[in-house]
Order: structure tokens, then C-alpha cells, then sequence
């Protein structure tokens, strides 16, 4: 491997590890404010995001916790994305690219860009539907504004993630020609 290609892989191993962290931040704060929103929602203004659902609580719990629980499994869901990512840097060979851990992992990487792809298309489209019905959801909008993004992206990673299947299979075909 050459010096800019370790370079780079270094580079994106930092951004990879930051991203991830950055995601495990937000996703225990959304948690802790759960926590605090269900049994000390007086708290809740003061903590991460000043995510204060409080009308929503009171105007129906059960539509409150199936928001927060859009936006929780969102969160942890990106979460686990980054980490699919920070585990495929590290074991990621480019001298012999097409191994079977690679391609199942760009598989997995998929199956998780699109599961926050879909959640987050039907979260927000449900967030719309409880607009009509005057519930405040304005606050909850910054967490599935790139649902369509995420789609895109897994059809992008499940056609790499084909790719590296069929190199796996012509690589292991030319080792055994050898």
C-alpha cells in the first residue's frame, strides 16, 4: 500500500471514529432525555437538545413514545452504522480487497443505511400526518430530514456490496486455478 493510500485510510479511520462518536453522544443523550421526560419532565429544557415533547406527552403518550421511539431507534441505528464502518476500516486488506468478512460487511452496511432510510421516511411522513391532527412535531423534524438520502445511499453500498460478492467468488476461483 502506498504512503497516500495510508494516508487516506488513516484520515478516514479519524473521521470515521469522530462521526461515531459524535452519533453515540447524540443517541445516549436522546436516551437520558427519554428517561427524564417520562419521569422528571420539568428537567427537560435543560438537557441535550431542550427536546421538550412535554404537549405531546400530555396530549397523548402513546403517540409521544412512538415518536421518541422513531427517533431513539433512528439514533442508535446511525450509531451502529459507524461502527459497521470503523470495523470495516480496520479490517479492510487492500492488498487482497475481496474477502468474505468485506463483502458481508458492505452487505450489513446496506441492510443499516436502508433500515434508517425506510424508519426515517415513515417517521417523518407520520410526523406530517400528526401535524394535521395539532401536534407539535416542528422539534422532531431535524431527525429524519435525510431519509431519502439514506435510501439512495444503501442501493449505492448494496451494488458495492454485490460487487465485492462476485470478487469474492472469482478471487477464490483464481486461487484455486493457481
Amino acid at each position: 500500500m502506498s504512503k497516500t493510500n495510508n494516508f487516506v485510510f488513516i484520515g478516514l479511520n479519524i473521521v470515521a471514529w469522530i462521526i461515531f462518536v459524535g452519533l453515540s453522544i447524540e443517541a445516549g443523550g436522546l436516551i437520558v432525555n427519554f428517561i427524564f421526560s417520562v419521569f422528571k419532565p420539568e428537567f427537560v429544557g435543560n438537557l441535550y437538545q431542550k427536546l421538550d415533547l412535554s404537549k405531546m406527552y400530555q396530549q397523548s403518550k402513546l403517540v409521544f413514545f412512538g415518536m421518541y421511539g422513531f427517533v431513539l431507534f433512528i439514533a442508535v441505528l446511525k450509531a451502529m452504522l459507524f461502527y459497521s464502518v470503523i470495523e470495516l476500516l480496520y479490517k479492510l486488506d487492500l492488498s487482497k480487497p475481496f474477502n468474505s468478512f468485506v463483502s458481508k460487511k458492505f452487505l450489513k452496511l446496506s441492510y443499516y443505511t436502508l433500515s434508517i432510510g425506510i424508519l426515517s421516511h415513515i417517521a417523518r411522513e407520520t410526523a406530517k400526518n400528526l401535524a394535521h391532527h395539532n401536534y407539535e412535531i416542528d422539534k422532531l423534524n431535524q431527525f429524519w430530514v435525510d431519509s431519502q438520502a439514506f435510501i439512495l445511499m444503501a442501493a449505492v453500498v448494496y451494488i458495492i456490496a454485490t460487487i465485492f460478492k462476485k470478487g469474492v467468488e472469482i478471487q477464490n476461483e483464481n486461487d484455486l486455478t493457481v
